[in-house]
């Protein structure tokens, strides 16, 4: 059997592997990962519920149709976390939030159970900031659970909403994750807890049975170890679904024996550098000097759109009306962050004049983000300008104006599908990231660049000392 510590960091494809050459077992995953998620997961704050009875039971059957020569592909009999905003029968969907620590779904999402007929097992539910950030936190310590906190510092924070998915990968307390990504929630824990993380492009995945926090901004991804390992997962939950009208009506399939490897077109976006951390900059000027290995790079810019203030708008004044009931009920008086329990009501007097010119502008991006994006395979740019944030300082005296990136807002208004990628190390030794966004459907172009660049790089391979 393979040794312990090989298994915690092993990638999906390299698991699979070891499947099926009878390295290692279903079960014998589902007990391993489950005492990585209560020793070490726990230490992070990334763990809501371990769901082992559950796990057990999938692996068993994973483990005969394996034996029985039933293959479901590279994901079965692999053990995954899913954010707590995703319904799963047989342990309650928290939301993050206090005040729903025993709310209890009898149904499992589109996406639970798109994994689950891939043959992959359910493991545990991941912590998350209270209802995915929407209302409005100001501090990492927001959540049922306490602050999320990344593998590579005890004292900096893992990133938001997903906190849970990124430590949990990165520690090695699971193989891969499902988050989730309104405005950042899958790109910035990814590039402060030095994993891969995949946002794809709006309606690629079902989001019926998850916590709707903004319907027209709202997306669901997977956060691995590699570009690779994301492209797995995707092919596994993405394509139409009736009980989400909002997919798209094209099916998706990930095929990287098809993929080019060089001879890729690259847009360079320098938004936020000039204001970034020195070794954020430096790592980012890195990066491009190895793209420029096996892609043509032409610096760009983005279009003149007010995209923070639109996104602002269209997510406030959705998640007002996502949150109706707990606004109403004066549950939200029992959330953490402070913020959070007086944030909603200011959301519930937003114009309907505004709301309508925002989506009325939002088209107008669209049309321009896809002129500029269909000239390449993609557009290199900063995840963020900064490390992880420090545990006890605010997060808007750390990450300031000038360090939100517009390139965050521009791509969720559109629905654009980003990658980010780990790209070295900054002050106190924490994850710096690079992200690759594409043109709306494009996200085997962006994978392809992805494993071109972790080709070259072992950043995605580097871990944190969890013991």
């Amino acid at each position: 059997m393979a040794a312990d510590d090989t298994l915690s960091f092993a990638t999906v494809r390299d698991l699979a592997r070891m499947l099926r050459s009878g390295e290692t077992t279903p079960t014998a995953l589902v007990e391993h990962f489950a005492e990585r998620l209560d020793s070490v997961g726990r230490r992070y704050n990334a763990v809501v519920t371990i769901m082992l009875d559950r796990a057990r039971r999938e692996a068993a059957q994973a483990e005969a149709e394996l034996k029985a020569g039933y293959d479901r592909g590279p994901l079965h009999g692999i053990p995954y976390g899913a954010k707590d905003l995703l319904a799963t029968v047989g342990a309650p969907t928290t939301w993050g939030a206090a005040p729903l620590r025993d709310q209890v779904f009898n149904t499992d999402a589109t996406v639970i159970r798109r994994l689950r007929d891939a043959g992959a097992v359910l493991l545990a539910k991941l912590s998350m900031v209270e209802l995915a950030g929407g209302l409005g936190y100001n501090q990492p310590n927001a959540s049922l659970t306490g602050p999320g906190i990344t593998p590579w510092n005890p004292e900096a924070w893992s990133g938001g909403s997903s906190s849970g998915s990124g430590s949990a990968v990165a520690a090695g307390a699971i193989p891969f994750a499902i988050g989730s990504e309104t405005w950042g929630s899958i790109v910035t824990p990814s590039n402060f807890c030095g994993i891969t993380g995949l946002r794809p492009t709006y309606g690629r995945v079902s989001r019926a049975g998850a916590m709707a926090l903004s319907w027209t901004l709202d997306k669901l991804g997977p956060m691995c170890r590699t570009a690779d390992d994301c492209g797995l997962v995707l092919d596994a939950i993405a394509g139409p679904d009736p009980d989400d009208p909002t997919t798209l009506p094209e099916p998706y399939r990930y095929a990287p024996e098809q993929d080019r490897t060089e001879g890729f077109r690259l847009g360079v976006l320098r938004d936020g550098l000039d204001d970034a951390q020195p070794e954020v900059r430096a790592n980012f000027e890195q990066s491009l000097a190895v793209l420029s290995e096996f892609a043509t790079l032409e610096e760009v810019t983005l279009p003149d759109f007010p995209y923070a203030e639109v996104a602002r708008i269209i997510l406030n004044a959705e998640s007002a009306a996502a949150f109706e009931d707990l606004i109403e009920s004066g549950a939200v008086a029992g959330l953490t962050a402070p913020e959070d329990r007086w944030g909603a009501y200011a959301r519930t007097v937003i114009p309907a004049v505004d709301y309508l010119r925002a989506l009325r502008v939002r088209r107008h991006i669209g049309v321009a983000l896809d002129r500029l994006l269909a000239r390449y395979d993609g557009v290199v740019c900063l995840t963020n300008a900064v490390v992880a944030a420090p545990l006890d300082m605010p997060l808007d005296a750390y990450f300031g104006k000038v360090r939100r990136l517009p390139v965050g807002a521009a791509g969720n208004v559109a629905g654009l599908p980003a990658i980010s990628l780990p790209n070295g190390f900054g002050e106190r030794g924490l994850p710096t990231a690079m992200q690759i966004v594409g043109r709306v459907g494009g996200e085997n172009a962006i994978l392809a660049v992805a494993r071109a660049y972790q080709a070259r790089t072992d950043w995605h391979t580097r871990r944190p000392e969890v013991g």
